[in-house]
């Protein structure tokens, strides 16, 4: 089958201005949301840079190179990337580490696993990831995030080595109880009632934002006129005391061992930012009314990766928060993106050097609030009331992300993922014996309607299993508790494909395995409603031939007559 790179790369940008439906009234619209969503990320991108541990400038550079590559060259109209919160976990952990050589190397190599998904046509898949799964991750990254963030926000001393795991550091949190200092707890406490209740005064500014402005204003009083000094950027990051350096591209270095350690991470990185992203683009879509092509996304957010790092950046991908921002303040089109980066690229170059001034205990703050809207504390309360092998499910992601790994937690939750999807597929996936009482009760026509079945003649030494959904591994079990409960004095066996959509190579290893069985014991094989797609792997595999033509047919009535010609001779 020829590749076409178009099938699976339509970025919404190319198109936008070929249709000649893009005018300056649209245009006006994306450029005052672009300014708005623009201002929203831009404590965000500092809050997030530092919690992942690199620095506030690494943080900007990603809002704005991926930001704008995102919207350039993504497959959705509304989606707004750069850091998310997912992120600050696994890189925090890359980076103590590997370093930043190996955050960069990570980040590439999910940027390559992200092209390679898009181009595999693998974006409708993460539409099937159960949703206990997602809400698992999602509420144990919150409440991991919540946890590193407990040090600023009570004032802890600057130079305490908090360990990495949650247990540990609430067991460090503890021990330091009387090192609490009060002030910086305050101002904590100040910033965080600003990011919750900002809202009731205006929507269009974002309290994130406010409690920045503000906390940076308390901490310039109190150094100027108390003599009180809090912990800031500054204080964190003295390199910076200069105002923040411009980005220099950074060109990684490559060896077999940091890349072979680094597989596992990357795939976490490349599974989270997929998620991340199409889920966002999904909400987006339900919002608006308009498609997304999850492919392209995927591609676009792989070259964003791709890119980002080399200007020292970390990973990125769609957020949902700017996202619904952008809808909200009238975005219409990827030129709310692109505008939104060029807004963070004037904020650095010309606002950044006050940057040093900001209290870490107000970008404590601001994460506090971004766990909190992270957590979906109601969801989870509310899946709990569901089946007990979706709270199964939930539960054990949540744990595992909170308390082993985040690595571990995606690649055990993508297991399950697939191991729920086969169960629900054999839930689906039937084997059903016809038997001659079965086909007496649907003489009725209109029984025989609403059962979807046929009035068939079946003759005595015939019998007919009939195959209603897919033709998987998880069928052969129950083909051998069929055969135990039946008879031997059969000579011939129908087996009725009609219902099936496709039959994989397990399947097709199953059905010879089943011919082999049954023809050792004298009975013939044959089978009816084969449609072409099945037909065509029987074919590739040879087992038409083994089967033999004659006893391959594509309805159950002139199978039917096979089987009694055979009955009789």
């Amino acid at each position: 089958m020829k590749f076409n790179l178009k099938e699976v790369f339509q970025p919404k940008f190319f198109g936008l201005f070929s249709n000649g439906h893009y005018n300056k009234q649209k245009f006006t619209s994306d450029l005052i949301a672009g300014v708005i969503v623009g201002i929203i990320a831009l404590p965000l991108a500092i809050a997030f840079g530092i919690a992942s541990g690199v620095t506030p400038q690494q943080g900007l550079i990603t809002a704005i190179v991926a930001g704008f590559l995102i919207s350039f060259l993504g497959g959705s109209n509304f989606l707004i990337g750069g850091p998310t919160g997912a992120f600050i976990v696994i890189v925090a952990g890359i980076v103590s580490q590997y370093g930043m050589q190996g955050l960069i190397i990570a980040t590439i190599m999910a940027g390559v696993f992200l092209v390679a998904m898009g181009v595999c046509r693998m974006g409708v898949i993460f539409k099937f990831i159960p949703y206990p799964i997602v809400v698992g991750f999602t509420s144990g990254i919150a409440l991991t995030i919540f946890s590193t963030q407990m040090k600023d926000f009570f004032g802890l001393p600057l130079d305490l080595e908090v360990p990495a795991g949650f247990i540990p550091q609430w067991g460090c949190y503890f021990q330091n109880l009387g090192s609490i200092d009060w002030i910086e707890f305050a101002m904590s406490m100040l910033c965080l009632v600003i990011c919750f209740s900002w809202s009731k005064v205006t929507k269009k500014v974002p309290g994130s934002l406010i409690a920045l402005v503000a906390g940076t204003a308390i901490s310039l009083l109190l150094s100027r006129f108390a003599g009180v000094e809090l912990a800031t950027i500054g204080s964190k990051f003295p390199e910076l005391a200069d105002g923040l350096p411009m980005p220099k591209p950074v060109a990684p270095q490559f060896d077999f061992e940091t890349v072979k350690g680094l597989v596992s991470p990357a795939f976490t990185i490349a599974i989270l930012c997929a998620i991340e992203s199409l889920l966002a683009a999904m909400v987006a879509d339900g919002a608006t009314g308009k498609q997304h092509h999850a492919n392209t996304e995927l591609i676009g957010q792989g070259i964003a990766n791709i890119v980002t790092p080399l200007f020292g950046g970390i990973p990125a991908t769609g957020a949902l928060a700017r996202t619904m921002a952008s809808i909200n303040n009238g975005g219409k089109s990827p030129v709310t993106g692109i505008v939104h980066a060029v807004v963070l690229l004037l904020i650095y170059l010309f606002l950044m050097p006050y940057a040093v001034y900001i209290p870490l205990s107000c970008l404590a703050a601001i994460l506090v609030q971004v766990a909190y809207n992270m957590s979906e504390w109601k969801t989870f309360k509310y899946l709990l009331r569901g089946d007990k092998s979706d709270v199964a499910v939930l539960l054990i992601t949540f744990f595992l992300t909170v308390i082993v790994d985040l690595t571990v937690a995606i690649e055990v939750g993508v297991l399950l993922a697939i191991v729920l999807f086969v169960r629900r597929v054999m839930e689906t996936s039937q084997v059903n014996v016809l038997k001659e009482h079965y086909v007496a009760a649907t003489e009725d026509p209109e029984k025989a309607a609403m059962e979807n079945t046929d009035r068939l003649d079946i003759p005595d030494g015939v019998e007919v299993y009939e195959i209603d959904g897919p033709f998987f591994f998880g069928l052969a079990s129950r083909f051998e508790e069929l055969e135990k409960m039946k008879s031997n004095s059969a000579k011939v066996r129908i087996i009725r494909m009609r219902k099936v959509p496709f039959i994989d190579s397990t399947g097709i290893n199953n059905l010879r395995n089943l011919y082999e069985r049954t023809h050792k014991r004298g009975v013939t094989v044959i089978l009816s409603g084969v449609t072409e797609k099945v037909r065509a792997s029987l074919v590739k595999f040879g087992v038409d031939k083994e089967i033999g033509e004659e006893n391959i047919f594509p309805h159950i009535v002139p199978a039917l007559a096979r089987a009694n010609e055979l009955v009789k001779n």
